[in-house]
């Protein structure tokens, strides 16, 4: 237990004294998972807009495809990137490869999913009298897009912290992608394993409680949000 109570102890004194490999670890976790975020939210929302809103042929299957790309292994999306934007493959002369762009890559495909599936469930829930009332009332398609995602705006929330809590705590899209590249493409996670493999288990806590913080102040965040 004593080296447990140490590295506790050790990793606060790595992140007040503003460890410069740590917190390099830090920044590039923030860039890539607020960057895919941002993309998959842009383009995740009125996807699963329209999924949960509208009926059409293939609904199903749609719905189907993407209940199962929630549960598709991050391993898989990293090799799929991998074979993309490597020197071999069609995006290969773009440079991404072991570049944090090449990692946001692979998040949004990570996390599109995610917000648009937990969307589309969301908005399949709004009652169907506001719809009709809308309609009757002569709202335009704008005005029932707005409205109908202001009523389900706490489930658009949960899916968007969701999706954040995915692509903050991904291991083998930023590995394999990334490749670990200290004050490059490091991020928290890759960072964790890597020292904690070498024994450098303070660095691995430090890091850990980054990640644990993140995620509270997000959370804390939609909580503060909902209340308002």
């Amino acid at each position: 237990m004593d080296f447990i109570v140490d590295g506790f102890f050790r990793a606060i004194e790595l992140l007040l004294s503003g460890d410069a490999s740590t917190w390099s670890a830090v920044l590039a976790t923030l860039k890539v998972s607020a960057c895919s975020l941002l993309i998959s939210t842009v383009a995740g929302l009125p996807c699963g807009f329209v999924v949960g809103f509208f009926d059409f042929k293939g609904k199903k299957q749609l719905r189907t495809v993407l209940d199962t790309l929630l549960a598709l292994p991050t391993v898989f999306i990293g090799l799929v990137v991998y074979a993309f934007i490597s020197r071999q493959g069609p995006l290969g002369e773009f440079g991404l490869l072991f570049t944090l762009s090449g990692i946001v890559i692979g998040l949004t495909i990570l996390a599109f999913p995610v917000v648009t599936a937990i969307t589309a469930s969301t908005i399949e829930g709004i009652d169907p009298e506001l719809k009709l009332t809308l309609v009757s009332l002569g709202a335009g398609k704008r005005h029932i897009l707005f409205t109908c995602l202001w009523e389900v705006r706490y489930g658009i929330l949960t899916a968007i912290v969701n999706a954040y809590g995915r692509v903050s705590t991904e291991v083998g899209i930023a590995m394999m992608i990334g490749g670990n590249i200290k004050y490059h493409t490091r991020t928290i996670t890759t960072a964790i394993a890597l020292e904690t493999n070498k024994g450098m288990f303070a660095d691995g806590i430090a890091l850990g409680l980054v990640l644990i913080s993140i995620a509270f102040i997000v959370n804390l965040s939609l909580s503060f949000l909902r209340k308002k």
